[in-house]
């Protein structure tokens, strides 16, 4: 059995770790560099990186903030935003990451999946899936709607569906941000998580909405997620990562423990 992995998320804005209730209001909060180091140093499984507005503003990733924050941490490193060719790919994997998350592009080309698995390996190609609930139509019959441009441009485009095309062009997994759980603290969106992670044979991360360590269980078990991404609960340091995954081993979930 594979470990469950947690995955603090560096949410990044004209340089500074931002946090937002459901893709807005957004706050500065910190350091991104020393908060990586920080969560890498508690135990963090990986860290996940997105450079929030770069799509919505047309640019590429801030190469050197990624720089910084991979020379300070040694486990994986994902990092999202704005990414539309194998080249900025490159550039983003020669910047220290391991990772490439690929969201709102991908939906405008999902050529680009196919040509980073081949250029890169499935393993390193991320589908970064930002879904709000709709009332189901023909269109999207499960009720979870595709949003791009960081929330802001929805797309009529179903989220299951998107999920399994993406898996057969060759995405090695999936970053699922609910937007309507994103930073209220009330728990994942179990249902939507369930879905996805029942539908598709690659790994499934699940974001948006931790708030306690009973939200991280509930997702792994009840939502059938591979890992779970946390921002808020660390963020503000209401939990340590020690503590998240101690209590998920004290439920009887696997999780990588080194002290």
């Amino acid at each position: 059995m594979m470990s469950k992995r947690i995955i603090p998320c560096l949410d990044v804005r004209d340089g500074r770790l931002t946090k937002g209730i459901k893709f807005t209001q957004n706050v500065d909060i910190g350091d991104p560099v020393e908060a990586a180091r920080n969560y890498y140093e508690q135990g963090a499984d990986e860290i996940v990186f997105y450079d929030i507005t770069a799509s919505a503003e047309g640019r590429a990733i801030m190469l050197d903030v990624v720089k910084r924050v991979a020379e300070t941490i040694f486990i994986p490193f994902s990092v999202g935003g704005g990414i539309k060719t194998v080249e900025e790919m490159r550039e983003v994997i020669l910047a220290g990451a391991e990772k490439v998350s690929v969201n709102t592009w991908a939906v405008k080309n999902p050529g680009i999946i196919a040509e980073g698995a081949r250029a890169f390996g499935s393993q390193c190609i991320v589908l970064g899936m930002d879904v709000k609930k709709v009332p189901p139509t023909k269109q999207i019959p499960t009720g979870y709607e595709i949003v791009i441009n960081g929330g802001r441009t929805p797309v009529g485009m179903d989220a299951l569906r998107w999920a399994q095309d993406a898996e057969r062009l060759g995405a090695g997994e999936i970053c699922l941000n609910s937007i309507d759980a994103d930073g209220m603290q009330d728990g994942y969106e179990l249902n939507l998580t369930e879905m996805i992670s029942s539908g598709v044979g690659i790994p499934v991360i699940a974001s948006g909405g931790a708030g306690k360590p009973q939200h991280l269980l509930d997702v792994l078990t009840k939502g059938k997620a591979d890992a779970a991404l946390i921002a808020s609960m660390v963020h503000y340091r209401t939990y340590t990562i020690a503590e998240i995954k101690d209590f998920l081993a004290d439920n009887n979930v696997l999780v990588r423990r080194s002290w």
